[in-house]
């Protein structure tokens, strides 16, 4: 019993914290945005989850090498919007663009990153949350 118990108050643990984890991402990301500028390319802060994605040029973004600068590219936040009545499915958005990485300064750069992390951290939280509610219909078919 004390196992089950112990188990149940970890997992109660980990919930909790990834919901403050979130909730202090999207305050952080919220000011990020403001300050990249990206607000006068995107209407408002919720429509930024509107993309199917963001990626980022000039910079890695792989754990092992995380902010490592790719020589010669430009670094720049690019967005990936989805269509699916246009001919052409997906389009890129230029949301920021800041010039040669290597002319970058390092703390701008790394914000940048920073931003990208921060957006996959809460749009897999969307994409989580997406797929358990598409799951109900199966839930009834079991229980």
């Amino acid at each position: 019993m004390s196992s089950a118990l112990d188990r149940l108050k970890n997992l109660t643990h980990k919930i909790s914290s990834y919901e403050m984890a979130r909730k202090e991402n999207m305050l952080l990301l919220k000011e990020i945005f403001t300050e990249l500028g990206i607000d006068k390319k995107v209407e408002s802060f919720e429509k930024l989850f509107d993309f199917k994605a963001i990626n980022l040029s000039g910079a890695s973004l792989t754990s092992e090498h995380l902010g490592e600068i790719k020589e010669g590219k430009y670094l720049q936040i690019l967005a990936i919007s989805y269509d699916k009545t246009a001919s052409v499915k997906s389009k890129n958005i230029s949301l920021a663009y800041f010039g040669r990485v290597e002319n970058v300064e390092s703390t701008l750069k790394d914000r940048v990153v920073e931003f990208i992390i921060r957006y996959r951290f809460e749009k897999s939280f969307m994409t989580l949350e997406h797929y358990h509610t598409m799951m109900e219909p199966f839930r009834k078919k079991i229980g």
